[in-house]
């Protein structure tokens, strides 16, 4: 008897190590599973594979029929990729210009490590050869079918552009695009492991998708400011466009993120006044900021851009003609958002530094004039 119970005993303890084998290989074979699953389509997006070839195909050549704009160190195309299954937009470094390759190198480093909706989405990179032998760089962005702000601001008179969309953003679409804005520089400014700073924040680097939610692109100017210092960096050069740029740039001063905090009021005001910093009606110390400062309160009606006052108009006589149903207030309270919104635009760019808005304060002052413009709708 005592044979037979080592024998049980024994093919007990094979049955049990057989089963823990099993476990094993099982959890393995799940675990190996995990590890090789799929990519998905997201990630897809994130490492496209582009060559020179592919890029001259999807642009027809680089073609001027597929030109839809200029970054600050080169020209942007549309380019249609895999037999029309992605559109994008291409931005093709022009290398000659001095500056562009530190731009190409800084806008890729930029972005490599940030994510945000109100950020415009790098796809992938190109460096290579042309057709001539040269250095080719370009990005690759996800392509933004309402195009640029500044188009929407200030279009163009031909009949093709009349007829393919409206003249005009409303108040509303005009509001939700500067809160998208400020999201993005309030992104880039306090959320990033170290500030940075755009540079060259201006309506034609603000990109519309097709819900006409904003966009900023174009970092071809961008400065990672140092760990040690919210404010200065130590980069020299270029820093914005003419009209953008903070007064203190003129004077030598380095980037910081108060400039950018300018650069977004000045895009304010000339989101809702409808009118260029570089217009010819400012000349000598007569600027966009003083121009709107010396008309608030009282007389905002005669600066904002003519849509926004016929929006007005329009709201005034449908509450006379409906004053039962709150549309009276409504219509206030679109002359004291519009009044609110211009003196945000206002605080952003004075002259002094120190006294403009923090972007963080911005962002939480817009949301609340949009919220409060939202309650009384109902």
């Amino acid at each position: 008897m005592g044979g037979w119970n080592i024998i049980a005993i024994l093919l007990a303890v094979c049955d049990l190590i057989e089963i823990t084998v099993a476990l094993v290989l099982l959890y393995l074979c799940c675990l190996r599973r995990k590890t090789k699953k799929p990519t998905s389509s997201s990630d897809s997006e994130n490492f496209l594979k582009l060559s020179y070839q592919s890029l001259v195909k999807a642009t027809d050549g680089f073609s001027s029929g597929n030109l839809i704009g200029e970054g600050s160190f080169g020209l942007v195309f549309k380019g249609v990729l895999n037999e029309g299954e992605r559109t994008v937009a291409v931005k093709v470094l022009n290398l000659v210009r001095h500056g562009a390759l530190k731009s190409f190198l800084a806008e890729c480093e930029a972005l490599r490590n940030i994510r945000h909706r109100s950020l415009l989405k790098v796809l992938s990179v190109c460096s290579g050869i042309d057709s001539h032998g040269d250095d080719f760089k370009a990005l690759i962005y996800k392509f933004m079918i309402n195009g640029s702000l500044d188009k929407w601001l200030h279009p163009s008179q031909t009949v093709a552009e009349t007829m393919d969309r409206p003249r005009s953003l409303s108040f509303s679409e005009r509001l939700n695009i500067a809160i998208d804005v400020s999201m993005a520089v309030d992104y880039l400014h306090h959320h990033c492991e170290t500030p940075i700073v755009h540079c060259d924040l201006k309506p034609s680097n603000v990109l519309l998708d097709d819900d006409m939610v904003g966009h900023v692109g174009d970092f071809g100017l961008v400065r990672v400011l140092p760990k040690a210092s919210a404010n200065q960096s130590s980069s020299v050069g270029v820093k914005g466009t003419i009209g953008y740029t903070p007064p203190e740039y003129g004077m030598g001063n380095e980037v910081w993120t108060r400039g950018d905090v300018y650069s977004y009021g000045i895009l304010v005001l000339e989101m809702f006044t409808g009118k260029r910093p570089t217009d010819d009606m400012f000349q000598g110390t007569s600027n966009l900021h003083n121009f709107v400062k010396a008309a608030l309160p009282e007389r905002m009606v005669d600066i904002v851009d003519p849509a926004l006052v016929q929006e007005v108009v329009q709201g005034n006589m449908l509450a006379d003609r409906n004053s039962n149903d709150g549309r009276a207030r409504v219509s206030t309270k679109l002359r004291e958002s519009l009044i609110s919104i211009l003196e945000v635009g206002v605080a952003c760019s004075a002259e002094l530094p120190r006294k403009r808005m923090d972007i963080s304060n911005v962002v939480a002052e817009l949301c609340r004039i949009r919220n409060k413009l939202l309650v009384s709708k109902r």
